[in-house]
């Protein structure tokens, strides 16, 4: 289907969650300081601000278990409104809590919010966007979550400023999640029901509706005829698959993936949560950071993990899986222990000590999103949402929650070494993870997990894609080529669980569909002749065919040499 609208609002009201997610985790790292001191309106300490932190993370897993498992019995629609509904009342009621025991309430119903929010939405983005835009549209919604973090730095800027007294401005930072929630939910209001979940689930007239009113809206907006369906496919409709189900065939069928896929997310979900959530009081605590200026350095944070992945994300395609993501788990873990035993020396300032932290994360950040891919990759398509969602909910259950737990333990003491011990659990958690990719590892990034079966020329252009796709990759592996830096098929978020579609998978159908569209700018300027970027793009409706699509197919129907630009901005075909 050509990009339209339609998909725009998917994006929008979908996709947002992981600002929410990015905001809420910044926002409590940041406050977390003022909320221990005197005159904060709440009697809690840099032990319950870390308790709060691992009760949020056990709600997230246990929202995504749940959730899950009435997403996929109930409908995207209904859940995505429940599990919003319950964000925004719990993160504003947070702004209510003057007692811990009402702080770890909130802050429990607030992660089982966000953990149902990644069940229902995931599948439901992978469901409504086209399958040639699902890899792009994936890794710009992963990418927001560090949208959320930046928002929740400056936030906390202002409400933890002179302006507001020190019982309200950590008060009102909680509730402008509540703000935004409302805002995606307005845009949610207007989405329908995933039509694949109500076919699968036996409602196939009401999805057929849903269709027909779809393809209506883009036709109307894009002013053309939509291209027919691909060839039949067999779908077995059913009620849901259990957790158990899932489990049962991890354990019997692929026991050394389980392992791997345990591993990996217990080291980023142990470092991640632990760092994340109790930094502001460890700066405030043992480097004299006062509350109002930790945001500057949640900001830092920030930067350093978007940064990893945007840099170092191409290596994991060109490079290897395997070796990358043994390499950025292994050395995040070495960056770990150095912090630990520089602490343990008393070696460390307050900005060596943020120098170390950005770096580590730099790396960690790339690595942390080979967990969620890898179990992406070696799982069967018909559970690998699901499949997802568990490991999510068991290995961030495992690390996740212990990690902010004993770290705001370990803070509360006042004892650096008890502080440095809690880094080297850490440094072994991610350690863990990188021998067990060197021992369980799958090299996945050349497998294409799609095929049809077709006409001829179906057959030829798939074939013309995987020639493309092959020279691309040898191109961009050989020598220093390599290591490049670029964002690569995905940008990780620390919670970006359930997406349904592999990264071979979704770059498979693109490059078949890259294919068609080198074919209709070849055409066009040999049909109306020379033209410029415009033009051209009216001419073949490159506008339709997804973000930054078209600029894609032109570059690179100049590349096969099929096209040549004459001067800046102007295209004619290639001379005979």
């Amino acid at each position: 289907m050509p990009w339209a609208g339609f998909h725009w609002k998917v994006v929008l009201g979908l996709g947002t969650v992981w600002i929410l997610d990015g905001l809420e985790v910044t926002i409590v790292g940041a406050v977390a300081s003022r909320m221990t001191e005197r005159g904060s309106g709440i009697a809690v300490n840099t032990a319950d601000i870390g308790t709060a932190a691992a009760i949020y993370v056990a709600g997230a897993c246990i929202g995504a278990l749940l959730f899950g498992q009435l997403t996929d019995r109930l409908g995207r629609k209904k859940m995505f409104m429940v599990t919003l509904g319950l964000y925004m009342a719990a993160t504003v009621a947070t702004a209510f809590a003057v007692q811990p025991w009402y702080l770890f309430l909130m802050r429990f119903l607030t992660g089982m919010g966000i953990g149902g929010e990644y069940a229902a939405i995931n599948s439901a983005i992978d469901e409504l966007i086209p399958a040639r835009n699902r890899g792009r549209v994936d890794l710009a919604i992963n990418g927001s979550y560090w949208v959320g973090a930046a928002i929740g730095s400056v936030a906390a800027l202002a409400f933890l400023s002179p302006l507001f007294s020190p019982s309200l401005g950590w008060r009102l930072a909680f509730a402008i999640g509540g703000v935004i929630g409302f805002a995606i939910m307005v845009t949610r209001r207007h989405l329908p029901e995933s039509p694949r979940w109500l076919f699968i689930h036996g409602h196939t007239e009401e999805a057929e509706q849903i269709v027909n009113r779809i393809e209506a809206e883009v036709r109307a907006e894009t002013g053309q005829e939509l291209p027919p369906p691909g060839s039949a496919i067999t779908v077995r409709q059913r009620e849901a698959i259990p957790f158990r189900e899932i489990t049962r065939v991890a354990m019997e069928r692929y026991p050394r993936r389980m392992l791997l896929g345990l591993a990996l997310f217990v080291g980023q979900a142990f470092l991640y949560n632990a760092v994340t959530f109790d930094l502001g009081t460890l700066l405030n605590g043992f480097f004299g950071v006062t509350s109002g200026n930790v945001p500057y350095f949640m900001a830092i944070f920030a930067l350093g993990n978007f940064l990893g992945p945007l840099v170092m994300g191409r290596w994991f395609d060109t490079v290897g899986r395997i070796p990358m993501i043994a390499g950025t788990y292994l050395v995040s873990a070495g960056l770990t222990a150095l912090i630990a035993v520089l602490l343990m020396n008393k070696a460390l300032t307050t900005g060596s000590f943020m120098t170390l932290i950005a770096l580590t994360f730099f790396v960690a950040s790339a690595g942390a999103s080979s967990a969620y891919l890898t179990v992406s990759e070696v799982f069967p398509m018909e559970t690998r949402a699901l499949a997802i969602a568990l490991f999510f909910a068991i290995g961030t259950a495992i690390g996740g929650v212990t990690g902010p737990a004993l770290f705001g333990q370990f803070i509360h003491s006042g004892n650096v070494k008890l502080v440095a011990i809690g880094f080297f659990i850490g440094a072994a958690a991610m350690a863990t993870g990188g021998i067990a990719e060197l021992l369980f590892g799958v090299r996945a990034e050349h497998e294409y997990g799609l095929s049809m079966e077709g006409r001829r020329e179906a057959a030829e252009r798939r074939e013309r894609a995987r020639l493309r796709s092959e020279r691309r990759r040898t191109l961009e592996s050989a020598g220093a080529r390599r290591f490049r830096p670029g964002p690569g098929t995905r940008l990780y978020s620390p919670g970006a669980i359930g997406t349904s579609g592999t990264a071979s998978r979704h770059a498979a159908i693109a490059d078949e569909a890259l294919d068609r569209e080198i074919d209709k700018v070849a055409h066009a300027l040999e049909r109306y002749g020379p033209a410029d970027r415009d033009t051209l793009a009216e001419r073949v409706h490159g506008r339709a065919w997804g973000p930054g699509r078209f600029r894609a197919a032109l570059r690179q129907t100049v590349r096969e040499g099929r096209a040549q630009e004459t001067s800046p901005g102007r295209y004619d075909q290639t001379e005979k």
